[in-house]
């Protein structure tokens, strides 16, 4: 970082203990190569799982191996990573998170589900499940670990004692409900390559406790790739499921399933790991949702067994996409350039999606296998990424034009998720049963950043991004300036507004990851400034459920950085939603060359039909002598 953008950092360090504001409205630094990576930071525990706390704090949960890093006594496997100083603080998560889920809360707090059993040297069972040497990692099986994040590095992992779940969970997914609690689904009790029916966990529960889990046939007839379900919370209310070759809706207020297509070409769930993320829900679309899903492998039940060269069969190149609330059959999309597996999706604040790492051959997982390379179960990594566009025509989506490779194989355990930025946060793999360097794919905890061709433009900076989101109620204003426009007024037609959850990253997922945009109108001024009149969400909270997000202004396909909002209530509840109101007519300046039409919906109306204390900022406010003193040296700072 430069000394200007240190001192613009303290600077809004100062500011914000002040105020409890100061928002980045720029980058802190150009990206060094545009559509390119670079190297930024150590991560201290590999990302086998990550997820976006606040807008410069990424927390990453790990397996427990022989870490470098000690806390309290042991290796850490958990750790806070800032993105503004490109520093890792090590976490002590308490139970063994090896493939453990995750979501947030509608309160904000993360949730991290399940685990595995206590472990010593090489990933082998401890004498004890309770603690003790080498790691004291207890057995997080049927752990419920639970952490709200901060900015000044005080927070901290607790596992959650009363109303844990009653079964153990390995490889689960979870998914926040429109009320805020999350759902738990399947997994197994101990773990394996792939799932069996004497380790199955067939079952789903809810956090908070509503009592004991309720089986799920599908769950028992789609073994034994069946590990991390493939879930979205529907505009509908209820559940896409897609696990092994199996599609189903889960109606889980009822307990009932109502079975789809199966999917075509490959299976997509954990170990084939195909990429899979939920399109963009627009006013165009009427919020509807689309699935995605891309990659994986097309092997046979009978098939997943290690007794043969897994590490050498290709992966998929097949993409195909579903509308499960229109439609229960798949439609083939454009294919992946290569067949991949492990590739994680990221929705981008312009609505198109990173596609980055994984492998060309093999699957997720790794062993003590003759033809193990090391002890992964994939070879020929892919480290040059691609985009896809879901508004390009059919044989037009997916691009590599600009971007450039990744000189780091990531293979199993590595993920990758947008951050406030607008970057993309990419870090980890390991196939390996413990932290290993003398093998092709070692342990990797280097951090880097990919940057978008947007980044390095000057951001726009709107003002009155409110700190909170409803559904339904009255539209706020967002101004922009003539800077933000470019000096042209009529560019208020190119510009989206957009909330992004980046979601919970691990094993080619991103649970909970969402974009949606929200419909606007604006006015524009003679004076080349605008203000764009905003709806909330639409009043229905199964479009995005509530808890933090990113919210993004864009203009002309250039974000501003994203802003943390929360959306809904802030409480674990069913959602207070209101009617829409409508939004005010497009208008522009008569001496204004804008095509008056807005680009974001229709003329105003919308088309769409132990918990977390928010903390009070007057509470935390210093005295006013305090606040001028402060205000002074982070002026200073910047004139300097």
């Amino acid at each position: 970082m430069n000394t200007s953008a240190k001192r613009t950092t303290l600077a809004c360090a100062l500011l914000a203990a002040a105020s409890s504001v100061c928002a980045q409205t720029q980058p802190a630094s150009k990206a060094a190569t545009l559509g390119g990576f670079s190297i930024v930071g150590n991560s201290i525990a590999s990302a086998q799982q990550m997820f976006l706390g606040t807008e410069t704090r990424v927390y990453i949960v790990d397996k427990v191996e022989n870490n470098p890093t000690q806390i309290n006594g042991h290796p850490a496997w958990a750790a806070e990573y800032s993105t503004d100083t490109n520093q890792g603080r090590p976490m002590d998560i308490v139970t063994n998170s090896f493939c453990a889920g995750g979501n947030v809360l509608g309160n904000g707090t993360w949730v991290n589900v399940g685990g595995n059993q206590a472990v010593t040297y090489g990933g082998l069972t401890a004498n004890s499940q309770t603690g003790g040497a080498p790691y004291d990692d207890p057995d997080g099986g049927q752990s419920l670990r639970l952490l709200d994040p901060c900015d000044d590095s005080s927070c901290n992992w607790i596992v959650h004692s009363d109303n844990a779940m009653s079964t153990r969970r390995w490889y689960p997914s979870v998914e926040t409900l429109p009320d805020g609690s999350i759902i738990i689904i399947g997994g197994n009790q101990y773990g394996g390559f792939v799932n069996s029916a004497g380790n199955n966990n067939p079952t789903y529960e809810f956090f908070p406790y509503r009592g004991s889990p309720i089986n799920l046939p599908l769950l028992a007839s789609t073994l034994p790739a069946n590990l991390y379900p493939i879930t979205y919370l529907l505009p509908s209310g209820n559940l896409f499921l897609q696990l092994n070759w199996a599609t189903a809706i889960l109606d889980y207020n009822n307990n009932i399933d109502y079975a789809l297509q199966d999917v075509p070409d490959a299976v997509r769930t954990y170990p084939a790991s195909a990429g899979n993320a939920m399109l963009p829900l627009t006013p165009a679309n009427n919020w509807t949702a689309t699935i995605l899903m891309c990659g994986g492998t097309n092997l046979q039940p009978d098939q997943w067994v290690n007794n043969w060269d897994i590490a050498a069969y290709p992966a998929s190149s097949s993409c195909v996409s579903i509308t499960p609330d229109l439609a229960g059959t798949y439609s083939e999309d454009d294919p992946l350039p290569e067949g991949r597996v492990m590739v994680s999706f990221a929705i981008l604040p312009n609505g198109k999606i990173f596609a980055v790492n994984g492998a060309n051959t093999g699957c997720a997982g790794y062993g003590n296998d003759s033809w193990a390379v090391g002890q992964s179960y994939a070879d020929q990594p892919l480290q040059t990424p691609i985009l896809y566009d879901p508004t390009q025509p059919a044989g037009k989506r997916w691009s590599r034009d600009g971007l450039t490779p990744s000189t780091i194989p990531r293979m199993y355990h590595s993920g990758a998720m947008l951050i406030g930025d607008g970057s993309v946060l990419v870090s980890g793999s390991n196939p390996n049963a413990d932290y290993t360097t003398d093998v092709k794919y070692p342990t990797e905890y280097r951090v880097e950043y990919f940057y978008p061709s947007y980044y390095n433009s000057r951001r726009p900076e709107p003002q009155g991004v409110p700190s909170s989101i409803s559904y339904g109620g009255a539209y706020f204003n967002l101004t922009l300036s003539s800077d933000d426009l470019s000096g042209d007024v009529s560019n208020l037609a190119n510009t989206t507004v957009v909330l992004i959850r980046p979601g919970f990253s691990t094993h080619a997922l991103a649970m909970g990851q969402r974009f949606v945009q929200l419909n606007h109108t604006y006015t524009g001024s003679s004076d080349n400034t605008g203000t764009l009149h905003v709806s909330q969400m639409p009043p229905n909270p199964s479009i995005l459920a509530p808890g933090p997000a990113l919210l993004f202004v864009n203009v002309n396909g250039v974000p501003s950085m994203g802003k943390m909002v929360m959306v809904g209530s802030g409480q674990i509840q069913t959602q207070p939603v209101s009617a829409v109101v409508d939004l005010p007519p497009i208008s522009m300046p008569t001496s204004s060359s804008g095509n008056g039409s807005s680009g974001s919906g229709d003329s105003g109306k919308s088309s769409a039909g132990k918990s977390r204390l928010l903390r009070s900022s007057a509470a935390m406010r210093p005295t006013s002598k305090v606040v001028l003193v402060m205000v002074g040296l982070a002026i200073a700072l910047v004139v300097r």
